[in-house]
């Protein structure tokens, strides 16, 4: 596919990673709201909240993996991901340790741009449709990996060895020790599978002029939200935070 014949930004994936911006901040705002300001919700905690989270994070990671083949760049951009991922540790164990967040989100996906680089030429050999249907189901099977076994949620395929869970620093890796914890935990693995799912996905819908058209309009409001995404998530929980304090303090 050359240059020409792609367009500089497909519209409808930017608007797609707005709105899940836009749910991500609606979530880390009640997240605020119910974890550090005590407001009472039992929902948040329970299975809606826990699927809202899901819905956030796995509708990213993939259209993140999808994105890998449309921006350049990727080393320049995986080290910026993994940079600010590090900055947002160092930053909350110095003013909210209770709140720390190791192994986050910007680390993840900084660190599943800098693997792609060198997969990518071996990825290009599969069938994209083999490649994401292989991809998916790895996912399946390793999302349980940071607990202890293989398996999807409930279904425990079976239990991994004690000694891989020994050491937070395989931890990034998805083994971490018993007394590791962070708010915001991505590992590597199950992770990485998806981001490779989306990769293929759009392996696929490349192959296709119709799918490709269907992509170039967006809503453009939420585009540029997309467009501007890391951005908004470095700025978006110190202006919540700066917010919610106000407002307390108004009401008193």
């Amino acid at each position: 596919m050359t240059a020409q014949e792609t367009p500089s930004r497909y519209q409808l994936l930017d608007t797609l990673r707005g709105l899940c911006l836009l749910s991500m901040v609606a979530y880390h705002g009640m997240y605020d709201l119910v974890d550090i300001f005590g407001l009472p919700s039992s929902w948040y905690w329970g299975r809606p909240g826990y699927l809202w989270q899901q819905s956030i994070c796995w509708t990213f990671i993939l259209l993140s993996g999808m994105c890998w083949q449309l921006s350049r760049h990727h080393l320049k951009r995986g080290l910026i991901l993994v940079g600010c991922g590090a900055a947002i540790t160092l930053a909350t164990l110095a003013v909210m340790p209770s709140q720390r967040i190791l192994y986050g989100v910007l680390n993840l996906l900084g660190l599943c741009a800098l693997l792609m680089i060198p997969l990518h030429k071996a990825f290009q050999k599969f069938p994209p449709w083999a490649g994401f249907f292989g991809a998916l189901l790895l996912f399946f099977v390793t999302r349980n990996i940071s607990r202890g076994s293989l398996g999807f949620e409930g279904l425990v395929l079976c239990q991994l060895p004690a000694w891989l869970y020994q050491t937070d620093v395989t931890a990034v890796l998805g083994f971490p020790s018993p007394s590791f914890w962070s708010t915001d935990y991505f590992p590597l693995l199950p992770w990485f599978f998806l981001y490779c799912t989306g990769y293929f996905l759009w392996g696929m819908l490349s192959r296709s002029q119709r799918a490709k058209k269907l992509l170039t309009p967006g809503v453009r409001p939420l585009s540029f939200l997309g467009w501007h995404s890391l951005l908004i998530y470095l700025a978006h929980q110190p202006v919540l935070m700066g917010i919610f304090l106000l407002l307390g303090q108004l009401a008193h």
